[in-house]
């Protein structure tokens, strides 16, 4: 992609991933800021990368959807340049905001790839920008572009999924769907909509299609003392209840996440699937929505609602 001089940034926030089982420590190491790693975590994420072929796809992912983006607002527009800044990995968000410095651009759409953006949740994006700005004394304008998690574009886009996947069962009323989502510390989540917006966006798909269905959790941290407690059920403790209520299937569709990574090829993949498996359960997962056109046009979408405030 070009970064020419004059237009309007958009920058595609995501959380990182290690591109080398070599490199999963550091990346590990970024992610705890500095607070001490258990060995044992480390090796278990090591061990996780290697399942899943050594590294994270998700700059790749996330590259391409910016190129996608890029292209589609050229058609309709044509003065957006789209960049990519990883949370915990290369390109780190402060780099990024260098490079758009350099390219002379003044004005910034920012997006985290998360659907149900929080303080709890996604406050650590918002914080890494604040932080860029001032150390590169920046006087780039960011406006972050939030609560798209019930646009009709994105629901669209999840629906196309879950159809898709859905169509492999050979009777959906054996079907239960689990839509899983991010676990986070219980605490962390007081007078935060993190879990409201999540059953929003649930709302929408079920007003559209009859389903049984549940939530459940994933990838909760590892390091229980501190934390305590975290949101549940978690989606193994779900997929073992649908087993006990006569189901003969279980779709899992990740509404937490946009984009393959870990937690999606490793936890539902391999972890869930093995799960399933084992409760003599058919398993399907609903694919990422990746570089989706319906949700590389929900972005383009959001970008020109606010073109009149940048």
């Amino acid at each position: 992609m070009g970064k020419d001089r004059g237009k309007t940034a958009v920058i595609l926030l995501a959380f990182g991933g290690a591109d080398s089982v070599e490199n999963v420590e550091e990346f590990i190491k970024n992610i705890f800021k500095g607070r001490p790693v258990p060995p044992a975590l480390i090796e278990d994420a090591k061990r996780r990368y290697r399942l899943i072929g050594g590294s994270s796809p998700l700059l790749k992912i996330t590259e391409a959807q910016a190129k996608a983006l890029e292209e589609l607002l050229d058609k309709k527009e044509g003065r957006y340049t789209v960049f990519v800044g990883m949370l915990n990995w290369h390109p780190f968000i402060k780099d990024t905001i260098k490079e758009i410095g350099m390219a002379g651009i003044k004005e910034a759409a920012a997006i985290i790839m998360a659907p149900h953006s929080t303080p709890a949740s996604t406050g650590g994006y918002k914080k890494a920008v604040g932080e860029a700005l001032k150390e590169t004394g920046s006087l780039l304008k960011v406006e972050f572009l939030e609560n798209w998690h019930t646009h009709p574009l994105y629901i669209d886009a999840l629906m196309e999924k879950l159809n898709e996947a859905l169509q492999r069962f050979p009777s959906r009323e054996d079907v239960l769907t689990v839509f899983s989502a991010h676990s986070l510390p219980v605490e962390a989540l007081r007078n935060d909509p993190y879990v409201e917006k999540i059953e929003e966006t649930i709302r929408e798909i079920v007003a559209r299609v009859p389903l049984d269905w549940r939530l459940g959790y994933q990838s909760r941290g590892q390091s229980k003392g501190r934390h305590g407690e975290w949101l549940g059920p978690s989606v193994e403790d779900v997929i073992k209840e649908a087993k006990a209520t006569g189901k003969k299937g279980v779709l899992v569709l990740p509404v937490g996440f946009i984009s393959d990574h870990v937690e999606t090829l490793y936890d539902i993949d391999i972890l869930f699937k093995e799960t399933a498996r084992a409760q003599g359960l058919d398993f399907q997962r609903a694919a990422s929505l990746n570089t989706s056109e319906r949700f590389i046009e929900m972005l383009s979408a959001i970008v020109l609602k606010t073109r009149t405030h940048l």
